[in-house]
């Protein structure tokens, strides 16, 4: 009889085990997807993930949000479809428009997979009952209803959408600079009311976060990353280090610690790919004449 109830209860301990074991895997990747979007630098604060982070812009400076599983302050009473929402359209909790301070505009092209994952991750940080800090906005800007009008012109959601003429690699590379790692928010120019500027994708922003400039990555010769080699790339994502052996500063620095280089090497490598496949834009965010143009970061 004994046996006979071993056997019945084999399969629950083994679907148990297994199901244990996916949701393992699950957090894992969304760690990984963490890492590779860079939440940990922008939604650091008093407490891991607590956010309370200022992004200074030219209307008014916004603080990122707490994001641990606390249930008042931050996403602990978020499904995993309202999280989606936000990343794919932009819409918090209540569907009301974020600010674009929030990078769902390259969020947007996440896999709905990818979602899930990070989800699951943040479901497992530790909570924190931090209060989020409120923007500190110019009037004509503080209206979500208007964020509503500037989508039209400056979001079109959807996930990103493999190019079958180029290989798997580069696909790779380009879903990670664009969507995941959002290098575009930051490297490429804005219009006035803070559209990117897409026909000049990646060229250098001369008022980046902070009014601080940020350099062209496009593969031109005199103001961008056109002398650089493929593996120059790969070791700048890969220890921070430049083709002339100075060492990234400052807010990069940050950025490869907390995202690039934790990478694998397959994904450091697709980057570097996609990268130096885009067409070479001119520009003098830098003067040629200046070294950290000429060292490309």
């Amino acid at each position: 009889m004994k046996k006979l109830y071993a056997l019945l209860l084999l399969p629950g301990l083994l679907f148990s085990a297994s199901s244990s074991w996916a949701d393992r895997a699950l957090v894992e990747r969304g760690r990984y997807i963490f890492d590779a979007a860079g939440c940990g630098s922008c939604h650091s604060g008093v407490k891991p993930l607590t956010g309370g982070r200022p992004v200074e812009t030219p209307f008014g400076t916004f603080y990122t949000p707490n994001i641990t599983p606390d249930k008042k302050y931050g996403i602990g009473a978020w499904s995993e479809e309202d999280f989606v929402r936000a990343l794919r359209h932009g819409r918090n909790r209540k569907n009301q428009h974020l600010f674009p301070s929030f990078p769902y505009t390259s969020f947007t092209g996440m896999t709905r997979s990818d979602m899930a994952a990070l989800y699951a991750y943040l479901m497992t940080q530790p909570a924190y009952p931090v209060k989020n800090r409120p923007h500190d906005l110019r009037p004509l800007f503080r209206s979500r209803a208007m964020v509503g009008q500037w989508k039209i012109a400056n979001f079109r959601p959807g996930p990103f959408k493999p190019d079958r003429s180029k290989s798997r690699e580069w696909n790779r590379g380009a879903y990670l600079a664009n969507a995941l790692g959002h290098c575009g928010e930051c490297h490429t120019p804005r219009g006035v009311l803070g559209g990117m500027n897409r026909s000049r994708h990646m060229a250098g922003n001369r008022k980046g976060p902070g009014d601080i400039p940020v350099p062209n990555i496009t593969p031109d010769k005199n103001t961008g990353i056109g002398h650089w080699k493929l593996h120059d790339l790969f070791n700048f994502f890969d220890r921070g280090v430049k083709p002339d052996g100075s060492s990234a500063s400052g807010r990069m620095a940050e950025v490869l610690g907390g995202s690039s280089m934790r990478l694998t090497a397959a994904d450091k490598r697709a980057i570097a790919v996609y990268l130096k496949s885009l067409p070479p834009i001119r520009d003098d965010v830098y003067s040629d004449d200046n070294p950290f143009t000429r060292s490309g970061h």
